[in-house]
């Protein structure tokens, strides 16, 4: 059975790095109307094992699939947890 390209019916955890900066895409909480994810960014630093971690923010579930899409885009790649 091929992967379906749709979005998950339920939030899932997530990573994107475009190499230099990390995005945690987690989901907080949801209702039968609402989805929430926690977007967590950093910054990965030369030496460092951990990622300075500099911004968090909450976003609906479409945002989110936004962001992520134009990450995407952008070149950024999925990868491995950070933190």
């Amino acid at each position: 059975m091929a992967a379906s390209k749709r979005p998950p019916l339920s939030p899932r955890e997530g990573w994107l790095s475009d190499g230099r900066q990390v995005l945690h895409f987690c989901p907080t909480r949801w209702t039968r109307h609402n989805q929430v994810l926690e977007v967590t960014s950093g910054e990965l630093l030369p030496g460092e094992p951990v990622p300075l971690l500099k911004r968090r923010r909450e976003l609906t579930r479409e945002e989110a699939i936004r962001l992520w899409s134009q990450k995407r885009r952008a070149g950024w790649q999925p990868c491995d947890p950070q933190w």
